[in-house]
C-alpha cells in the first residue's frame, strides 16, 4: 500500500522503483534497489558466530526520477528478526542491544550518462541506523523486514550455514594467482614445459593436484570484479562492491563506518590462537594482502590501513587480530614516515614497537629468526616482476625504490619462493598447537595482464607455479604436508588466451601494419612451443620449472578480450615492463597508442572507453586447487563466497557460541 500522497509524488516513486531495479550502469546504492536499505542485503550467508554489523537506511531522494517525499526521510522506521519463521522481534531485543540513534546524511548520485554529462546529480537524503557487532549462532533461515514510510517494506533473508566446530586441518596456506585464468596456466605450460609429438614430458605443479574446481568471481552489484571486493568474499564469505574490503557499502560520507564483517584471519586468532602472514609481491597495503584485516570501502586508504592491520579498527569493539606473525611484499611508501605512511609516522618503527624484526632485502629476511614475528619490505611499489629478477637484471638498476627511502634501487630482493618458504618457517614455529593460516599472492600476474605483457603475467605465473612444488616439499621436510589444507585459485580473471604463433623476424622486417599481421600463424601455421629449445650461447639458469628460451623467433600470439588501443609485435620486451597506451591530445582521460611501446609492431584498436589506459578483469569463472585435508569439498563450481566456507569449515571456525582460544 502507498502512503497518503499526491498523484505526481506517487507517479514519481513508481518510476523510481523501475529505475532503481533496472538501472545497469549507474545505482544509487549498488544493493538497494528500493528506498528502504538492509545492510548485509538479501541472499546472504553467514558462518555461526562470525561477527558482522547491521545497517538500515530510508532514502528520500529530493530530485530526479526518484524523487520522493519531499526529500524527507522517515526516521521513524522500524526492524525485525525471525529465525526460520517463528515470531519476529527488534533487531536490538534479539541482539540484546541498546537501540542505537538516528544518523543523518546527504548523498547525490548520477542516474545515468546524460546526467553525468550534464552534471545534474540526483540528491537523496537519508535516516539510518547501526547495529555493531553482532552474530547469528543458530544454522537456519533468518528473515529480516525493515517498514518505512507508513507501510513500505524492505526484506533480507540470511542463512547461517551448519556449524563446523571440529578442526580437521592444522593449517591452511592459500595461494592466489591474481588475475589468474584456465587459458594463462595452458600458456605457462607450454612456455615451460616440453612437449615431444604433442605429449608434455613433464607439467605443472598445478596440474597435479588432485582436486580442480571451479569458483564464479561476480561481486555483489556487478558482473565484473575488482581484486577488493573478490578478496573480501574469499576471506570472509560476503561480497562486496568494488573498491570495498569487508564491509557492506552504504551510503554514509566516512569511509570506515560502513557495515563490517569478520575476515578468516580474525576469526582464526580470535577462535584458536593460531598464527597467520601475508606474502605477496604486491606493496602489501594492495587490495589482496590488506583485504585480510581491512574494513573499509575505498581500497585507496592505504596508509590507515596498514594501521587497521596492526593495532585492528580504531575507535570500535571489533576484535583485533594481533597483527600478522609475518607480513612480506613491497609498498615501504607505507612506512617511510612522511611518504604516504598514516599520520606520517615511521611504521617500521611501530611494528618495531609492537615486537617485530624488521628486514629490507633478502640476506636480512633468510637470517631472521624463525620465532619472532616478522615484518619484511623490500621495495617501494611493487616488487619488480620475475623476468627483471631472473632474466634481465640490469633493469633493476633504472629504478629508484629502495625499502628505505634512499634515491637508489633495491637490488637485494626475495622472489615469491623465497618469502613464502621463510614465512612457513616462522609461522610453523610461531603457530605451535594452533596452527597457522598463510595467504601468499602472485599479485604481478594481474599487474602485467592489465599491461598486455603477457610475458612477464606468465613468468610471474610460472614462479607461483614453482613456489607451490616448493611449499609441498617444506611441508613435508616439516612433517606437517598431511595437517595442511593448501588451495590454489584466483580473485578474478582476464580475457586472455593463445592463438597461434608469431614469426618476430617477419613481423618487424615489414613495411606496413597488413603485411605484419601476416606473420601470425594459426592452426597448422601456429608451429610448436620454441621456449623450450636451448639457445646457443645463453643459459638464464632458472631451473626446470621456467623456459630455457625466453626471446625465440617464433613467440605465441596472445591477446585480451578487452584492450586499450596499443601496438602489437608479441616478443618480450627487454628494456622493461611495457606501457601499452598513454595519454594523448593534452587530455589525462584520452589513451592513444604509445608511441615508443613495441615500435616494429601494427596497431590493434582498442575496444574500452577511451578513457581506459589498460585491460581490465573479465567474467570468466577461475580455477580452484586443492589438495590435503577437506580436498574433496573444493571439487565442482560455486561462488568464490564458497572458498571461505570451505576453508573456514575445515579449520572449525563455525562455532555456537562466542568462542576464544582452544588448540589443533
Amino acid at each position: 500500500m502507498l502512503p497518503t500522497l499526491n498523484l505526481v509524488a506517487i507517479t514519481a516513486y513508481l518510476a523510481a522503483s523501475l529505475s532503481g531495479v533496472s538501472a545497469q550502469t549507474f545505482q544509487r546504492l549498488g544493493t538497494c534497489p528500493t528506498l528502504g536499505c538492509v545492510l548485509p542485503p538479501d541472499q546472504q550467508d553467514f558462518l555461526p558466530g562470525q561477527q558482522f554489523d547491521i545497517r538500515f537506511e530510508v532514502h528520500a531522494p529530493k530530485n530526479g526520477s526518484e524523487a520522493f517525499n519531499g526529500g524527507v526521510p522517515d526516521e521513524t522506521f522500524t526492524a525485525t528478526i525471525a529465525k526460520d519463521g517463528k515470531n519476529p522481534k527488534s533487531i536490538a531485543s534479539y541482539f540484546k542491544l541498546s537501540e542505537p540513534t538516528i544518523e543523518k546524511w546527504t548523498f547525490s548520485w548520477y542516474e545515468d550518462l546524460f546526467a553525468q554529462d550534464a552534471k545534474t546529480p540526483s540528491v537523496v537524503n537519508v535516516a539510518s541506523k547501526a547495529y555493531r557487532r553482532v552474530a547469528l549462532y543458530d544454522p537456519g533461515t533468518y528473515v529480516v523486514t525493515l517498514k518505512y514510510y507508513s507501510g513500505k517494506t524492505t526484506t533480507a533473508t540470511w542463512v547461517v550455514r551448519p556449524l563446523a566446530t571440529r578442526k580437521k586441518a592444522k593449517n591452511v596456506i592459500f595461494f592466489i594467482g591474481d588475475g589468474m585464468t584456465t587459458n594463462m596456466i595452458t600458456a605457462a605450460r607450454l612456455l615451460a614445459h616440453k612437449t615431444v609429438n604433442g605429449k608434455y614430458q613433464s607439467l605443472l605443479q598445478l596440474d597435479k593436484f588432485p582436486v580442480l574446481g571451479h569458483q564464479m568471481t561476480h561481486s555483489i552489484d556487478s558482473f565484473i570484479t575488482d581484486s577488493a571486493n573478490s578478496a573480501s568474499a574469499l576471506y570472509s564469505g560476503h561480497k562486496s562492491t568494488v573498491n570495498a574490503m569487508g564491509v557492506y557499502v552504504d551510503s554514509s560520507p566516512d569511509a570506515f563506518d560502513d557495515p563490517k564483517v569478520e575476515t578468516i584471519v580474525e576469526l582464526v586468532t580470535r577462535i584458536w590462537g593460531s598464527a597467520w602472514g601475508a606474502v605477496t609481491t604486491a606493496f602489501i597495503a594492495d587490495a589482496t594482502p590488506i583485504a585480510l584485516t581491512a574494513h573499509t570501502r575505498s581500497r585507496s586508504q592505504y596508509g590507515p590501513l596498514i594501521d587497521q592491520a596492526l593495532n585492528g579498527v580504531r575507535n570500535y569493539s571489533w576484535t583485533n587480530p594481533g597483527g600478522p606473525d609475518v607480513y612480506f611484499g613491497g609498498g615501504a611508501e607505507q612506512f617511510i614516515p612522511g611518504s604516504g605512511s598514516y599520520q606520517g609516522k615511521d611504521f617500521y618503527a611501530e611494528f618495531a614497537k609492537k615486537g617485530y624484526k624488521v628486514s629490507l632485502n633478502k640476506t636480512s629476511l633468510l637470517a631472521t629468526s624463525n620465532k619472532e614475528k616478522t615484518l619484511g619490505i623490500f621495495c617501494r611499489s611493487n616488487l619488480p616482476v620475475w623476468i627483471e629478477r631472473n632474466i634481465f637484471p640490469a633493469n633493476l638498476a633504472k629504478l629508484t625504490n629502495d625499502p628505505s627511502g634512499a634515491q637508489a634501487a633495491a637490488t637485494d630482493l626475495p622472489g615469491l619462493k623465497d618469502m613464502t618458504l621463510k614465512a612457513i618457517d616462522i609461522l610453523h614455529n610461531r603457530g605451535g598447537r594452533q596452527g597457522f593460516f598463510l595467504m601468499s599472492e602472485a599479485a604481478s600476474i594481474d599487474k602485467q595482464m592489465h599491461t598486455l605483457d603477457y610475458d612477464r603475467a606468465l613468468g610471474d605465473l610460472l614462479e607461483l607455479d614453482d613456489t607451490v612444488q616448493a611449499t609441498i616439499q617444506k611441508l613435508k621436510q616439516l612433517g606437517i604436508l598431511d595437517d595442511t589444507l593448501i588451495v590454489v585459485s584466483a580473485d578474478h580473471g582476464h580475457g586472455f588466451d593463445v592463438f597461434g604463433n608469431a614469426d618476430t623476424k617477419y613481423l618487424g622486417e615489414a613495411q606496413d601494419d597488413r603485411k605484419k599481421r601476416n606473420a601470425i600463424g594459426v592452426y597448422q601455421n601456429s608451429g610448436i612451443s620454441q621456449y623450450t629449445v636451448e639457445q646457443p650461447g645463453v643459459s638464464y639458469g632458472t631451473g626446470a620449472n621456467f623456459p630455457v628460451n625466453w626471446d625465440p623467433r617464433y613467440v605465441i600470439a596472445a591477446g585480451l578480450g578487452a584492450n586499450p588501443d596499443h601496438r602489437e609485435y608479441y616478443g618480450i620486451d627487454k628494456s622493461g615492463p611495457r606501457t601499452p597506451a598513454t595519454a594523448g591530445g593534452g587530455s589525462s582521460e584520452d589513451y592513444y597508442v604509445n608511441p615508443k611501446d613495441n615500435p616494429a609492431g601494427f596497431v590493434v584498436n582498442g575496444t574500452l572507453p577511451t578513457n581506459q589506459a589498460q585491460g581490465v578483469h573479465s567474467l570468466t569463472d577461475v580455477p580452484v586447487f586443492a589438495m590435503g585435508p577437506c580436498q574433496e569439498t573444493f571439487g565442482g563450481t560455486y561462488s568464490n563466497i564458497d572458498i571461505f566456507y570451505k576453508m573456514a569449515e575445515c579449520l572449525g571456525l563455525g562455532q555456537p557460541t562466542n568462542k576464544t582460544g582452544g588448540h589443533f
